[in-house]
């Protein structure tokens, strides 16, 4: 039965997880935008929620463990290296940051947008299996 539930939740969890290791991202883009020769950072969400949501369970960072009672990475809130990509400008800066601030904070918006959504649907999603459950 467990599972079933992990399953209904899957999604929004792992959605949930990138929007937020992505806001951490954006907004280090948006505190380093006069840092001279910083490069803007971003992930390629569909494609990094794409893959943790074909690879459940698999452990993506290739660490082998000893026991079964050794924590699982793969469920990590963290962006690995790997899903981690920088942004081509739009305009170069001559101190060589590629931070667009206006860019920048449109996608933090957005991104903190997308990220109340999924709150409210799994919200929604356990509010629905706590009716099923009560009886009424």
């Amino acid at each position: 039965m467990i599972s079933k539930l992990d399953k209904a939740t899957n999604f929004h969890h792992q959605a949930l997880s990138l929007r937020a290791a992505r806001q951490e991202l954006l907004s280090s883009n948006v505190a380093n935008a006069d840092t001279p020769n910083f490069k803007a950072k971003d992930i390629d969400f569909t494609s990094v929620l794409h893959d943790r949501l074909s690879s459940s369970g698999v452990n993506k960072t290739g660490l082998i463990t000893t026991s079964a009672m050794h924590i699982s990475t793969s469920n990590s809130k963290s962006i690995l290296s790997d899903d981690v990509l920088y942004r081509v400008p739009l305009q170069p800066s001559a101190d060589g940051n590629t931070v667009d601030m206006d860019s920048e904070r449109t996608r933090f918006a957005d991104n903190s947008i997308k990220y109340d959504a999924s709150i409210t649907f799994i919200s929604n999603q356990f509010r629905m299996l706590l009716s099923a459950i009560q009886e009424r």
